[in-house]
């Protein structure tokens, strides 16, 4: 009995540890696939950031009226390849933007369409920005005479050193700047809410008050009673001593009469 004892618990501690080994095995093995992964994350970021280093930025200082993303991509794709486009709308507030869409889907037309101020083209290559930028600027947009955009110019600029990070920087950071503005009016159109509300409340509290005093004079001028006045105290005026003028003071003074002076100068 006491050998067939012997032979489970080997048995059993020869189990546990293959048990032991398999999750070592499986845990290392999950290890390793972690480490892969994060080495292609690595070398695909490293990969992007060469290619953003070669990467080339145009500046557009006026977007025609009517151009969008789509029309900019038609009209600049043919120079070089693009990457991203960015157009900054104009500012406009969105309840003015919806009540002239209204106005114009009232009179027959569709919704107006928006407006952008400025925009940034990143292209493939450096050198297809600057030769794009070179060659542009200044130029007749052209097309058909019966587009839109027949009589625009071009007014597109390279931006040296310049890359898309800066520009989404830059973009959070405003949007940051103009949530807190925001934040900052909502809170203080709260406090001047809660304020009307309790200057309500106060006036509310103290004409009930008043009807309710009113209501006890009458009843009691009903009954024959005499109606109780709450005696006022009297008010209290503090009096503090006052300096006098300095012209009064300059008058009080001792002088001497013209006798005197005359003896002392000698004067007849």
């Amino acid at each position: 009995m006491v050998v067939e004892k012997t032979f489970k618990d080997e048995a059993t501690e020869e189990k546990g540890e293959r048990a032991r080994l398999e999750r070592m095995s499986e845990e290392h093995k999950e290890q390793e696939q972690v480490l892969f992964l994060e080495e292609g994350k690595k070398k695909k970021l490293k990969k992007e950031a060469e290619k953003a280093q070669k990467r080339g930025v145009c500046y557009i200082s006026r977007v025609p009226p009517g151009m969008d993303h789509v029309k900019l991509r038609q009209l600049l794709s043919q120079y070089g390849e693009i990457q991203r486009i960015y157009l900054a709308p104009q500012n406009s507030s969105s309840i003015d933007q919806v009540n002239d869409n209204n106005k114009s889907r009232k009179r027959g037309g569709g919704a107006k369409a928006q407006l952008y101020s400025e925009g940034w083209v990143e292209f493939a290559s450096k050198s297809n920005a600057k030769r794009v930028a070179n060659l542009l600027n200044g130029e007749q947009i052209g097309g058909k005479k019966r587009s839109q955009f027949y009589y625009d110019h071009w007014n597109i600029k390279y931006l040296s050193k310049f890359k898309w990070d800066n520009l989404t920087d830059e973009i959070a950071y405003k949007k940051a700047i103009r949530e807190q503005k925001l934040a900052l009016e909502i809170s203080a159109a709260k406090r001047e809410r809660d304020f009307y509300l309790k200057k309500v409340d106060q006036s509310i509290a103290l004409s009930s008050i008043e009807e309710r005093m009113k209501k006890k004079q009458k009843v009691q001028q009903e009954s024959g009673g005499e109606v109780s006045v709450a005696p006022q105290k009297p008010a209290v005026c503090r009096q503090f001593p006052q300096k006098k003028p300095i012209a009064e003071r300059e008058r009080s003074r001792p002088q001497l009469s013209k006798d005197v002076l005359a003896g002392v100068f000698g004067g007849s």
